[in-house]
């Protein structure tokens, strides 16, 4: 006959679908705490471990100090006693000793302790057997029953768990009442103090490529990928598929015999519409399918260096509110399928603009080589204009018109961002390589301005394009909107960048380089003067101006000539009184801690400076050669077109 304990036990593990040894570790926790507080044993440096064995019989080993004599029983133990347990055991050793008590000779108090402690591990163990049991399950489909509606938040209930589904993870087109029973994606499992948080959704894109692997066999065995899935839940949905394995149709096998398998999932998610699209790898092609149902008469890319890539899309005249769709429902669901900015026009009007543009660049040689062509594109232009009507011959004229046209704008286009491109590949090596590695994050921009940058996404590629085209890279600010001061927040926040490894680098006292032999054979003589009391002889080596990139040749600087020689026709210079050599000071020395950085400079101590352009002077003084005495000039600032510094009238003006 099984005993209470077993019974019980057993009742634990069903109703509660823990494991066996999750069980064990409460139950034994509990007779842990139980016997402290019996016990009155208040530290917790004394090891107290308790076992259960299969019958139910639990003991508790207490470690206590093994004594010839006891003097408190809760914390030695004889030493016979002790080697019953441990037979090598000595005095003063520290054993795990079983005591008598056990939990029927325990008080209310310590009782009621080992209840509370089997309910909270029995709850933890609860809560991290459903954490780990959705974890498992998250990106995949559950089936629960609405429990209620509540401020937009409809709750499921899951059977063990319970799952939310917010406002943005619900079709518009649905409404949820209590006792329905319905399907949603595991969207999102959070751990929390009150069991695992379960976010549910059924406007997720990922629902629909669910229930496609769920409806296609070809999909869930691998035969058919899904490249990409585009939705707008409740409305519409594109999705772009491929075959893996030759003879397979993609689109068939999604559709299913007489549409039964899409027809399941559109039924599934309340008539939403699904157009299923072969994927094709070149981009025209696809572009041109995803705008399906409308006919698509051509499709022109051009792909920016910093820009999002855009395709004009031109249409036949009929279908142009078909291609564009509901609010420009069907051209936004091909934009994000095909990951182009998509611009749709009609044929009528892309040959309006480009006969307008006829006269200018690159448009201008179709005077010559296609004359004809643009004569009868302005003759069906005139009819249009004047409302008669326009034969299919005529549309197909003003097509190839129109494709010749667009093919001359790509090639300029082209030209020009191949020239683009070589521009800022000379100016590269000029950059930092470290700066490549630093995403656009650490300038701390605001969010328009990294908007505006497009596909510009770390420190070192806007480093090129503002030493390459900084007017290229302001024009493309304003046309997207960022400010007109976003150009000097970019400008300031690249002087304020601190690149710490070419700092290390520059900070690193330099390694003394050995000397070769024929090095050491020439210093010899040197030497042995030096070691005699002599004075060497030492040769003047010329000035030479070190390049500021390593793979530009070193310059040698002129000899300027002596002072005594310099002279001046207008006004004489007079030869007692010799003008002192004033040496430039920056403008940071002259601030009110101007005798600390001095000295710092002058004591030869290093400190950290940010990696900027170097600082030029705001302040200089120079001797004025028609004035005859000393001037100070000071540096004007942002603008261009006056001159570069400001005169004042004397030296004592400053």
């Amino acid at each position: 006959m099984k005993s209470d304990f077993t019974l019980a036990f057993n009742e634990i593990l069903e109703t509660r679908a823990l494991s066996k040894e999750v069980v064990l570790e409460a139950l034994e926790q509990a007779l842990v705490s139980a016997y402290r507080r019996d016990a009155n044993i208040g530290s917790n440096q004394q090891r107290i471990q308790a076992h259960i064995d299969p019958t139910g019989k639990p003991q508790i080993f207490v470690e206590k100090e093994v004594v010839t004599s006891i003097v408190d029983n809760r914390t030695e133990v004889l030493l016979d006693e002790a080697q019953k347990q441990d037979p090598d055991c000595k005095v003063g050793d520290m054993v795990m000793a079983p005591v008598t008590p056990t939990s029927a000779s325990f008080g209310r108090i310590a009782a009621q302790t080992a209840k509370q402690v089997i309910l909270q591990r029995i709850r933890e163990a609860e809560r991290d057997s459903l954490y780990d049991e959705f974890i498992d399950r998250q990106g995949d489909l559950v089936t629960g029953t609405v429990q209620s509606t509540a401020h937009g938040v409809v709750t499921l209930s899951l059977g063990r768990a319970e799952a939310i589904m917010p406002k943005q993870h619900q079709m518009p087109n649905e409404r949820y009442k209590a006792h329905d029973k319905i399907r949603a994606y595991v969207a999102e499992v959070n751990k929390s103090t009150r069991g695992p948080q379960i976010i549910v959704s059924r406007a997720h894109k990922d629902m629909l490529r669910r229930l496609l692997e769920y409806e296609v066999p070809e999909i869930y065995n691998g035969q058919v990928e899904i490249k990409n899935i585009a939705r707008e839940a409740g409305y519409r949905s594109k999705v772009a598929v491929a075959a893996l394995q030759e003879g397979i149709d993609p689109v068939g096998a999604c559709v299913g015999m007489r549409g039964m398998r899409i027809q399941n999932i559109i039924k599934e998610l309340h008539d939403e519409k699904i157009d299923v699209i072969e994927w094709d790898p070149d981009p025209a092609r696809f572009i041109s399918k995803a705008l399906s149902p409308a006919r698509v008469s051509g499709v022109y890319l051009h792909e920016d260096i910093d820009q999002v890539r855009t395709a004009l899309v031109v249409v036949p005249e009929d279908n142009l509110s078909l291609a564009i769709g509901r609010e420009g429902q069907n051209a936004r669901l091909a934009a994000k399928l095909t990951g182009w900015r998509i611009d749709i026009k009609s044929v009528t009007e892309a040959a309006i603009e480009n006969v307008a543009a006829v006269s200018t660049a690159p448009l201008s040689i179709m005077k010559i080589k296609n004359r004809e062509l643009v004569t009868e594109v302005e003759r069906i232009l005139e009819k249009k204009r004047t409302n008669r009507p326009v034969n299919p011959e005529e549309y197909t004229t003003l097509t190839n018109f129109v494709n010749v046209a667009q093919r001359l704008i790509l090639d300029q286009r082209d030209a020009v961002k191949r020239e683009r491109q070589s521009l800022l590949d000379s100016v590269r090596p000029l950059v930092p390589v470290e700066a490549f590695n630093m995403p656009i994050a650490v300038l701390e921009l605001a969010e328009d301005i990294v908007k505006a940058l497009g596909k510009i996404e770390t420190v070192g590629e806007l480093m090129v394009r503002v030493l390459a085209d900084e007017e290229g890279l302001a024009r493309m600010l304003v046309a997207n909107k960022a400010g007109d001061d976003a150009m000097e927040a970019i400008q300031y926040a690249l002087d304020d960048l601190v690149i710490p490894e070419i700092l290390q680098a520059q900070e690193a006292p330099a390694e003394e380089p050995v000397p070769s032999e024929p090095e050491v054979a020439k210093l010899a003589p040197a030497i042995e003067a030096a070691a005699e009391g002599v004075q060497p002889v030492v040769e003047e080596e010329e000035d030479v101006v070190r390049p500021a990139f390593p793979d530009m040749p070193a310059l040698v600087a002129e000899e300027a000539p002596p002072r005594e020689k310099r002279r001046t026709d207008k006004i004489p210079v007079p030869e007692v009184a010799e003008i002192p050599v004033v040496p430039v000071l920056e403008w940071e020395e002259l601030d009110e801690e101007g005798d600390e950085r001095l000295s710092d400079k002058r004591s030869g101590r290093k400190k950290k400076s940010k990696v900027k352009k170097p600082k030029q002077s705001r302040v200089q003084l120079v001797f004025d050669e028609d004035m005859g005495e000393v001037v100070a000039k000071r540096r004007r600032k942002g603008n261009r077109d006056r001159g570069e510094f400001d005169e004042f009238d004397t030296d004592d003006d400053f």
